[in-house]
């Protein structure tokens, strides 16, 4: 048997489909259809493995996703596959109703179609794992308890919304085909391999360049960190032991100001990779306006998963944000190989 990894070339798929067969020998399908933020140099630790197979192409391809159920007796779906940053959803929000969305719909066909022609046992047995965000529940107050599984959805942002939309698709392919989902929603994700528009490895990146480093407003806005080992981990639980039709909230139990969060990793490079003139990274910060609909305080309740399936994360933010800077600053071609004129041009475009 084997699991299709879809989006398995972005940040958190790529991360997972390695985990995946550092944890054990079930051979992975990965798709990936290598837009802007998928990196096939990821998976380049698998080149050669026997285990692992990369196919170019996109979730909304049903004819190629069936061949692919067929042909290699897919017994799970793990779907990353999204566009997932919220500055480019508000510059142009349209990508992301066609991948989130449509690309979804796309996908659950591809199964729904699969599954009828198995007999009742492989169907029974068989696993669609929709991973989503805890942005789909809107923002929380000060004070406000943490979002829980019964949150209702207020998604603030294009990206959110187009999220919130694949979310309810695929509750509503079980509810109508029986489908046999689960969906979990992670705070925010930081890590090896993370696309560098995100705030972490934009600060490394930006800090490393002499450049300015970007706070959106004043910076208190919070957020949950979950160090992507971590929710690998989580979702491998969730794939063995989820039962179909839940939904699981991710979270690292780090809630952190994105202040703190730069002017920790700030610290952390001036011990690393000390400047010439024995100045602060931390010089460097500079605040710009704030986005549009910025969500001011993320927070996830992860007691369910931990009652139910035994999951806790297990990485410290002080711990995971020393190993995510040792990444970078130890893979300095990788990050040359993304950061290309077009990302350039972006980060321009964004911050001024």
């Amino acid at each position: 048997m084997t699991i299709l990894v879809t989006g398995g070339a972005g940040f958190i798929g790529a991360n997972y489909v390695l985990d995946w067969l550092t944890a054990g020998n079930e051979p992975v399908v990965t798709l990936d259809a290598l837009t802007y933020a998928g990196n096939l140099a990821s998976l380049a630790p698998l080149n050669g493995d026997a285990r692992h197979t990369f196919v170019h192409g996109s979730i909304g391809d049903q004819a190629l996703v069936g061949r692919l159920l067929r042909s290699h007796d897919i017994r799970a779906v793990v779907n990353f596959a999204a566009e997932s940053h919220v500055d480019r959803s508000i510059s142009g929000p349209a990508p992301f109703f066609e991948t989130n969305v449509m690309g979804t719909l796309g996908l659950l066909e591809a199964v729904r179609n699969h599954l009828a022609a198995l007999g009742d046992g492989a169907r029974q047995d068989f696993r669609f794992l929709h991973v989503s965000t805890d942005e789909v529940y809107g923002t929380l107050g000060p004070a406000d308890p943490a979002f829980a599984e019964t949150n209702p959805y207020q998604p603030n942002s294009p990206y959110a919304a187009s999220k919130a939309s694949s979310d309810h698709l695929v509750r509503a392919y079980r509810e109508t085909y029986g489908l046999p989902v689960l969906v979990t929603n992670c705070s925010n994700n930081y890590g090896p391999l993370q696309f560098p528009e995100k705030l972490i490895p934009l600060v490394i990146h930006n800090a490393l360049a002499n450049k300015a480093l970007p706070v959106y407003g004043d910076g208190l806005q919070v957020r949950d960190w979950l160090y992507v080992g971590d929710h690998c981990s989580a979702l491998r639980r969730v794939l063995e032991a989820g039962m179909p039709g839940e939904t699981y909230n991710v979270g690292g139990d780090n809630q952190k100001t994105n202040i703190e969060v730069v002017r920790t990793i700030c610290t952390l490079l001036d011990a690393r990779r000390p400047k010439a003139d024995g100045t602060s990274y931390a010089n460097q910060i500079t605040h710009v306006t704030d986005r549009p609909g910025h969500d001011r305080r993320y927070a996830i309740d992860a007691r369910k998963i931990e009652r139910e399936l035994g999951w806790r994360p297990a990485t410290s933010f002080t711990e995971g944000i020393a190993r995510t800077v040792d990444w970078y600053l130890g893979n300095a071609s990788w990050v040359d190989d993304v950061t290309s004129g077009a990302y350039r041009d972006w980060i321009k475009r964004q911050y001024g």
